[in-house]
This record gives C-alpha cells, sequence and structure tokens, in this order.
C-alpha cells in the first residue's frame, strides 16, 4: 500500500521547487567596467614576468629547468594573446598556467637545494672566481647539475643523491682552476708581457713584490685548495700589486724626461684639479701636504654635510606623516561632529562616506595617471638622446642606457659612467621609492653562458652601485642578466651588436594606498 506521509511529501518539495524557480530571476551578463578590462591583461602579464624574473634571481631557472621553461613558454604566450587582442579570459588562462609551473618549480626548487645542497654551493663559488670562463670544461659540468635537477623534477632523488658528490667534487676543481687562470693567470701574463717590454727596470722594486706575491700565493693555492678566503684575499693582493707596478711603471716612464720643476706642476696641477673640483680653497702656495690635507679636509666636510642633510630629510619626512596623521584624525573627528549636527543616521553617515571613499579612489586614480605622465616627462628630460632610452611599459617606466660602458669582457664600472648614473639614480628617486629591475644584455659574440654571466654581473654593478650610493633598499632593487636572449636588433652587424650590449632599468612605482 502507498505511504501517503511520502506521497504528500514529495507534492510539497515538487512545489518548492517550482516556486524557487520560478522566483529566481535568470542569470544575466554581468557590467565590467571598460577601464578595468582594458588594464587587467597588462596587470596579468606584468605581474607574471615580475614572478619570473624573481625567480629567475632565486636560481629557480637551473633548479626546475623544465617546469620554469614551461612557465616562461606560457607567460609568453599569455603576453602574444594579449598583444593580439584576444579575450581577457584567454590571457588570464595562459598566466595562471604559467603560475602553477612556476609553483611547481618553486616546490621541485625547495627540494634541490635540501638534496644538492654542497654541490649548489660548490656551483655557486666555482662561478664567483670567473669558472664559466673555461667555457666547454664549464658547460660540461653545468650539464651534468641540470641532469641532478631534472631527475629531482622527475622524483628520482636516488640518482640525484647517488650522482651529486662527483657533480661537487667537479665545481670544486673548477673552482680552483679558475682561481689560478682567472686571477694567477692574469698576473703571470702581467709581469710575463712587462719583461718582454722591458718596462720593469723602471719600476724593479714593484715588479719583485710582485713576483714575491705570485709565487706565495700559487704555492697556498697548491697546498690548502679549500681554505678558499684566504686563497682569495691573496690572489687579490697579488692581482692588485701586479696591476700596480705596471701603474708605477708608466708613470716613471712618463717622468723620466721631465724635469723636477715639471714633476712639481705636473703634481701640483693634479691636487689643484682635484680641489677646484671640490670647491675647495686654492692653496697652491703651500707644501703639497698641506694641499692634499685641505682635499681631505673638503672631502671629510662633504661626507658630514650629506649625512646631515639625510638626517634632515628624514626628520622632515617624519614631521610630514605626524602632521598628516594629526590632520586626518582632526578631519575625521570634524567629519563626525558634522554629522552629529546635522542630525544623520549611522546609516546615512556610512552611505555618504562609502560614496566620498568611492569619489577619492576614481580621483587617486586619474591622478596617479596625470602624475605618471608628468614624471615621464620629466625624466626624459634628464637625459641627452646618446645617453639613454626613455619609454613607458603600460604602469612602468623604462630606461635604456645606450651610453653606459664597460671594459672589454669586464663588469667595472668606470669613473666616466658616474655622470649618467648619477641621472639615473635622480630619475629612480623623481618616483619615490619604486621596486627597480636592472637587466644586464650582451650581443651573441661568444658563448650563451659567458654572455650571461657576464650580463648578469654587469647588472649586478649596476644594482651594487645605487646601492651605495644610498638610491633604493637594496629589497627594491633586483639585478637580472639575459646574455643574448633578448636582442633589440640583428647581431650579423657591429651596429647592431652595439645596440644590444645594454643595461635597461624597468622602474614599477609603487601603487598608491587608497585612502
Amino acid at each position: 500500500m502507498r505511504n501517503p506521509f511520502s506521497f504528500h511529501l514529495i507534492i510539497i518539495l515538487f512545489a518548492v521547487v517550482v516556486i524557487t524557480a520560478c522566483g529566481t530571476t535568470p542569470p544575466g551578463p554581468v557590467a565590467e567596467e571598460a577601464p578595468a578590462a582594458d588594464l587587467k591583461p597588462i596587470y596579468e602579464i606584468n605581474k607574471i614576468e615580475n614572478e619570473i624574473t624573481v625567480a629567475r634571481q632565486n636560481q629557480i631557472d637551473i633548479l626546475s629547468p623544465d617546469m620554469f621553461a614551461k612557465a616562461e613558454n606560457s607567460s609568453l604566450k599569455a603576453k602574444n594573446e594579449a598583444e593580439k587582442g584576444s579575450d581577457i579570459s584567454l590571457v588570464t588562462e595562459y598566466t595562471g598556467t604559467a603560475r602553477q609551473y612556476l609553483h611547481a618549480a618553486e616546490e621541485n626548487a625547495k627540494v634541490a637545494r635540501t638534496v644538492l645542497e654542497p654541490v649548489i654551493e660548490s656551483r655557486s663559488k666555482a662561478r664567483i672566481a670567473g669558472a664559466t670562463k673555461l667555457e666547454e670544461d664549464y658547460r660540461e659540468v653545468e650539464d651534468q647539475f641540470l641532469i641532478l635537477t631534472q631527475a629531482i623534477e622527475k622524483n628520482n632523488i636516488d640518482y640525484a643523491k647517488k650522482n651529486s658528490p662527483e657533480v661537487d667534487k667537479d665545481f670544486r676543481d673548477l673552482e680552483l682552476r679558475a682561481i689560478k687562470v682567472e686571477t694567477i693567470g692574469e698576473v703571470r701574463d702581467i709581469l710575463k708581457k712587462a719583461k718582454e717590454d722591458t718596462i720593469t727596470r723602471y719600476a724593479p722594486e714593484s715588479f719583485d713584490q710582485a713576483k714575491k706575491l705570485l709565487k706565495e700565493t700559487n704555492a697556498y693555492i697548491s697546498q690548502n685548495p679549500y681554505a678558499k678566503e684566504e686563497i682569495y684575499k691573496m690572489a687579490r693582493n697579488s692581482l692588485s700589486m701586479a696591476k700596480r707596478a705596471l701603474v708605477i711603471s708608466d708613470q716613471c716612464k712618463a717622468i723620466e724626461s721631465m724635469t723636477p720643476e715639471e714633476i712639481a706642476f705636473y703634481i701640483e696641477d693634479t691636487l689643484s684639479l682635484i680641489t677646484g673640483q671640490l670647491k675647495a680653497p686654492d692653496m697652491r702656495d703651500q707644501k703639497f701636504y698641506v694641499q692634499v690635507d685641505n682635499i681631505k679636509g673638503s672631502i671629510s666636510s662633504l661626507q658630514e654635510n650629506n649625512r646631515f642633510l639625510n638626517e634632515k630629510l628624514k626628520s622632515t619626512q617624519r614631521e610630514t606623516e605626524a602632521a598628516k596623521a594629526d590632520c586626518e584624525k582632526r578631519l575625521d573627528a570634524l567629519n563626525q561632529r558634522i554629522a552629529f549636527l546635522e542630525g544623520k543616521t549611522q546609516e546615512e553617515q556610512a552611505a555618504n562616506e562609502q560614496l566620498l571613499a568611492e569619489q577619492r579612489a576614481t580621483e587617486q586614480k586619474l591622478a596617479a595617471g596625470r602624475r605618471f605622465n608628468q614624471l615621464f616627462t620629466e625624466v626624459q628630460n634628464f637625459f641627452d638622446a646618446n645617453e639613454a632610452e626613455i619609454y613607458k611599459k603600460g604602469n612602468q617606466l623604462v630606461i635604456r642606457l645606450k651610453g653606459i660602458r664597460f671594459p672589454v669582457g669586464q663588469a667595472i664600472i668606470m669613473p666616466d659612467n658616474y655622470m649618467l648614473l648619477s641621472k639615473v639614480r635622480h630619475a629612480i628617486r623623481t618616483f619615490g621609492e619604486p621596486s627597480v629591475v636592472i637587466e644586464g644584455h650582451t650581443d651573441s659574440t661568444g658563448t650563451p653562458q659567458l654572455n650571461k654571466h657576464l650580463s648578469q654581473q654587469r647588472a649586478e654593478s649596476v644594482r651594487q652601485y645605487l646601492i651605495a650610493n644610498q638610491t633604493l633598499p637594496e629589497k627594491k632593487l633586483i639585478a637580472v642578466g639575459y646574455g643574448p636572449e633578448r636582442p633589440l636588433a640583428s647581431n650579423a652587424t657591429p651596429e647592431g651588436r652595439a645596440i644590444n650590449r645594454r643595461i635597461d632599468l624597468i622602474i614599477m612605482p609603487d601603487p598608491q594606498p587608497e585612502k
């Protein structure tokens, strides 16, 4: 027999479903704000590219090469789709895939750092010592290292553990070779050439000291292959002494034909030039040691003045922030008082505050855009056409340094670059405390591995210069070397190669908080 209770229950449930269906408004298209939709692809692309840049800085591309390559590939697809004007859903799909691959790569990297910790440390020390310049030998060991990290990506931990000691030893051998070839080898070349050019006679004592240091360093490396700190110290001293002997020899050769008075004038002119640049008093009527003390005192005064100005700036900033907080507090109190006096309810007051907040947010966005364009124009005027190109990339500003010059094969910033880098500092500080990515690029001459290492060193040199000159905190500056991977012109011509050898700075202003 049919249960009447069950039958009634079914009827009731059916009625509820029908009523609910009839009372529900069919979903319609969600209105999107045009500006947000236009900006979202750029925001997504910038965000994933910055994440990939930071990951590369953290060596994720080495510790999980396959996953990192897939992340880069997905990011590139997202960028291509955005440039073609494809639907935002397709762009976000690719950026989401890139982020998933990047997350997997970071997880693999954590395992690699644990399993391959000694190898990673030996590899880092070998690179610091200049092992990448050993080219074929370095690439062979680097390939073995990548095989280990790829094994970890495939969850073959046992293989990585078993073979890591041999790769670790190879990196340590490369390090010692690099120390001798890169540092002591250069000392030997200097002394050999000096002997061939018969210039040792101009500074025999200096060259004898350089030879003695070379001999001691070579013996120490052979007897103490793992005393890295002392090896580096001795090698640096040996190289410095050899270069110093060359400089002293050149100076002695230059003044050999000069009279004593001409030598005195030469020294006086040098001291006078420095004095003039420092805007210090002219003391050419004093003895040389007094003129030197004059220069030292002027430098100390400038340093003290800089410290004072920095402290004054910090004090002014603190006072400004305190005054701002006080004004905001009093403004809030006045608003509450006005609301009370006008007899407004809390609901009305909250609605008005929400409306005002939205209005302020819109005004701030518009003001931020105008401010960015204003600062962009201001920064453009800092540089001559032969020094740098300035252009906008979404909400970022790019400074392409055409005028910076490095010695061939080196990453040393020479004094003739100081004026250009001073302009770069001013350009960065124009945006307050933005985040900055410093990219090093080379042409295709030489091996990709060596070029990538050189571009990283040059980008890091610029980063260290900006840190040393108090441009930004360290955490705000990232240096990354791309080698020949991102050319702007063909490497088939000297002109194209010159264009591709460059330093790019990407300035990313911090978003202003909504008030």
